[in-house]
């Protein structure tokens, strides 16, 4: 059974997107961000990676932070900045009450599930939660009689160029914090680098009117004021795409950044990572418009429930079956159409053969056959494999 807490929240719009402020208990914020903010003493999370800095944590300053908490007129005005995965969280308009839980992933798929003590990635105040931990790394019980909440502002589903902005642009603002820790953020914007590159895609596909994705996508997990419904989460997006295109984009990202240049790859790693050519050669179009041909056969072949994507049980525009479907693209499909011609943009109609098979049709698409989450992930999978089909699970 997942671990769960729930906390009174106000949402808050602004250009980036929607993120929620909330109070929070010091002691449920250690138990919630206790992984994260425990590797900082050794290793570089995701967001120093992209930004190429180097952030350890100091203990002469969680040492002064420690007696200060116990001081009369101790406070911690500012927010504690955090990023939630968007399986993590839920939140309920009408009551403002936004609950976070572990994520429990179903033996069968491939995604890594998220303990309670990992929903909580810490973008900015990771010294303030770690003065209230012991030399252990657990809640310090020195302060189990105090009463100390802490200002949490909560970014979900945000992808890790979207983290490294909210991280650079709110620590370059702050005299408290060495502007050497943070790489210029005006250079590192001009600069290509994988994941960027996976997150403009998303956004153009996003922005396109004739494109099968115009308006599907949340860009921090939340849905984008003015629009109806959202399926499919930037991060899914991201987290997808960029496996076509590189083993360690942090790597790539480091190499751009200095000045270098990555050099194209043969064949042999191409069927591993079939757009490395594309972007190393600086052909991001030719990205985006695979995948608005991959998805434009997709819409054709189920048509109405591609456009219920409001209907409620409806896998297939949403984020679970977005990731079967990239992997179905990348492992069985372009592959087998681009042979040695790797690079290739293959047209609609061409994709559209790989569905032709498939019996499934419109009204299938319901929670009864794919149930929510990574388990009707990989059934979906399996039935684009032609492993399974749409009768053996009416017959289950």
């Amino acid at each position: 059974m997942s671990k769960k807490i729930t906390l009174k929240a106000l949402k808050i719009s602004q250009p980036i997107g929607e993120f929620y402020t909330a109070s929070i208990q010091a002691k449920d914020l250690v138990e919630i961000s206790f992984a994260d903010v425990r590797r900082l003493a050794k290793d570089q999370r995701d967001v120093e990676k992209y930004l190429g800095i180097q952030r350890p944590v100091s203990k002469k300053r969680i040492k002064d932070l420690k007696k200060y908490i116990l001081s009369p007129d101790a406070t911690f005005p500012t927010a504690v900045i955090v990023a939630i995965d968007e399986r993590c969280a839920e939140y309920e308009d009408g009551t403002q009450l936004l609950t976070f839980s572990s994520f429990n992933s179903e033996n069968e798929s491939d995604e890594e599930s998220i303990p309670y003590e990992k929903i909580a990635k810490v973008i900015d105040g990771q010294h303030r939660i770690a003065s209230f931990m012991d030399d252990d790394g657990n809640w310090d019980p020195i302060y189990d009689d105090l009463m100390f909440e802490i200002n949490l502002s909560i970014f979900i589903g945000a992808d890790i160029p979207e983290q490294a902005n909210i991280f650079a642009t709110v620590n370059l603002a702050q005299t408290k914090v060495s502007k050497s820790l943070v790489y210029d953020l005006s250079e590192l914007s001009k600069k290509r680098n994988p994941l960027k590159t996976c997150h403009h895609v998303a956004v153009a596909l996003d922005k396109e009117k004739s494109s099968p994705l115009y308006l599907r996508i949340k860009r921090l997990g939340t849905a984008t004021p003015g629009r109806k419904k959202e399926p499919l989460t930037q991060a899914a997006f991201v987290e997808a795409l960029v496996k076509f295109i590189s083993a360690d984009p942090f790597n790539d990202r480091n190499i751009l950044l200095k000045g270098g240049r990555l050099k194209t790859v043969a064949y042999e790693e191409l069927k591993k990572h079939p757009f490395r050519n594309l972007f190393i050669e600086g052909k991001d179009l030719d990205i985006a418009e695979i995948l608005f041909n991959y998805f434009s056969a997709i819409r054709n072949k189920w048509p109405n429930s591609w456009a219920a994507y409001d209907r409620v049980g409806n896998l297939l525009p949403r984020s679970n079956a977005f990731k079967a479907l990239m992997k179905f693209l990348k492992e069985d499909v372009y592959l087998d159409i681009a042979k040695e011609n790797i690079g290739i943009i293959p047209s609609a109609a061409k994709f559209s053969k790989y569905f032709e098979s498939i019996e499934c049709v419109d009204d299938e698409f319901t929670a009864a056959h794919f149930v929510p989450g990574s388990g009707g992930q990989s059934v979906f999978l399996k039935m684009l494999r032609g492993i399974i089909s749409i009768q053996d699970m009416i017959e289950k």
